[in-house]
């Protein structure tokens, strides 16, 4: 992130504080951090059965936007820790994701700097894999923002969302949506844009056509229940609002 031009102003590790990494100040607590720098993000790359307290100090001290690149947190936990964010204004992104990134600009997360260069095209991602190989086939076009949302059931901040501010976005013109089976997360969007809530250009890719059936498919909320989620249900919603939807990762390029 540093190399990328992130401006890191503080690290936070329960007894290294007054040491530094990288030349970045480390404290023993986010409220040590906070009297000492103007801090407007916070990443948790806490371990699952920690980071719940680590997002929790975080929203307590006032950091008003949260990535949580952590997996394997509870799922009762994150319902605590979402609705817990609302209530304090605070946007969490993930947990169990990649993170986002403005090219040329700023990288919270994990994303690797190769597939990005600063252009028009917002990205939303459950995968963080494919997040990557998509933004490499389009890279000569290039990107506003790409944000990977996460794998897991509950998320603090959701794809529809994501794609709602993309359409309020003056730097976004077009928008990718990268969904997988499981949630109907997707199925949200292709309703938000067949009742003219979106007016920007919208391109999909579901990834797990050949899921077989109630299996559980990489991420944990990529289950499928009771009929709802299912890829088949997904195309035929973003089909039904007059969204394309690549076969591949890679006819995204010629659908733009």
């Amino acid at each position: 992130m540093l190399k990328y031009g992130t401006k890191i102003v503080a690290g936070v590790t329960p007894g290294k504080g007054g040491t530094k990494v990288n030349n970045v100040p480390v404290y023993d607590t986010v409220a040590d951090a906070v009297k000492e720098h103007e801090i407007d993000a916070s990443i948790i790359f806490v371990p699952a059965k920690f980071a719940t307290d680590a997002v929790y100090e975080a929203i307590d001290n006032g950091i008003k936007l949260i990535v949580v690149i952590t997996e394997h947190i509870p799922v009762l936990d994150m319902l605590r820790i979402s609705k817990y964010a609302k209530l304090k204004g605070t946007r969490i992104i993930g947990p169990n994701c990649p993170g986002l990134i403005v090219p040329d600009e700023a990288l919270l997360g994990i994303l690797p700097p190769r597939p990005f260069r600063k252009g028009k095209i917002g990205i939303v991602s459950r995968s963080g894999t494919l997040t990557y190989e998509i933004s490499e086939t389009i890279k000569h076009i290039g990107q506003s923002t790409v944000i990977g949302i996460g794998g897991d059931p509950i998320i603090g901040t959701t794809m529809d969302e994501v794609v709602q501010m993309f359409d309020q976005d003056p730097e976004t013109e077009e928008i990718i949506v990268i969904g997988e089976i499981g949630g109907t997360m997707e199925e949200r969007v292709a309703k938000l844009k067949k009742e003219g809530k979106i007016k920007k250009k919208m391109i999909a890719y579901i990834a797990g056509m050949t899921a077989p059936r109630e299996k559980r498919m990489g991420h944990a909320g990529a289950v499928v229940y009771m009929g709802m989620g299912t890829f088949d249900s997904k195309i035929n919603a973003f089909k039904n609002a007059g969204i394309p939807v690549a076969k591949t990762p890679y006819e995204i390029l010629e659908l733009l």
